[in-house]
């Protein structure tokens, strides 16, 4: 099982920088989402700017969230 996010915080370009329960930090880039129809409202950047983290998965509202082991392996690490 991959470490779940803590913390999320939104950035440019739809990147979101999440702060795993190991500690790491990872940056995921969500464009490539946003072609797909669950995720095409993503692409109003105030709600993207609402990533949350419940500490299983990110989330944006009920019906739009990502899998908490897609978010770690896809991710890049964070050298910041």
């Amino acid at each position: 099982m991959n470490p779940r996010p803590v913390n999320v915080k939104p950035l440019k370009d739809y990147k979101l920088l999440v702060t795993f329960q190991n500690g790491e930090k990872k940056i995921f880039d969500a464009k490539p989402l946003l072609s797909m129809s669950l995720y095409q409202p993503l692409r109003n950047e105030g709600l993207f700017l609402q990533a949350k983290t419940d500490g299983m998965c990110v989330y944006w509202n009920e019906n739009i969230d990502l899998c908490p082991d897609r978010l770690y392996t896809d991710s890049a690490p964070f050298w910041g």
